[in-house]
């Protein structure tokens, strides 16, 4: 069974850092481009970061731009986010997701975590 696990939400004053993981299993994602999205209660899912199966293209949304750094370790099957310098528009549930292409599209991704909540706070 493919699963994806979102862990490191959680509530956050603005300023401040969160790291989320989203750990893969059920097979290898090391061919797979992966990406965080996130939503907003009433608002649509939307992209925020995706990165490469090699890691050596990334691509952030320009809302997070310069504040949130995606990556990935392949050896464990895990890809992360960085949050810095957080602000309370970054409030939403986090979702990891794994598709063949790096798409800004939710459509693109074929597998998807549950998600994990991130609540800043003004």
């Amino acid at each position: 069974q493919v699963q994806l696990v979102e862990s490191g939400g959680g509530l956050v004053q603005a300023g401040g850092s969160l790291n989320l993981s989203c750990a893969a299993s059920g097979r290898t994602f090391n061919s797979d481009s992966m990406a965080w999205f996130r939503q907003a209660p009433g608002k649509e899912r939307e992209f925020v970061a995706g990165i490469t199966w090699s890691g050596g293209t990334t691509y952030h949304a320009d809302s997070v731009k310069g504040r949130c750094t995606i990556s990935r370790d392949n050896a464990k099957n895990t890809v992360f986010l960085q949050m810095n310098s957080t602000i309370p528009e970054d409030t939403g549930v986090y979702y990891c997701a794994a598709g063949a292409f790096l798409r800004v599209r939710a459509q693109a991704y074929d597998y998807w975590g549950q998600g994990t909540q991130v609540t800043v706070s003004s």
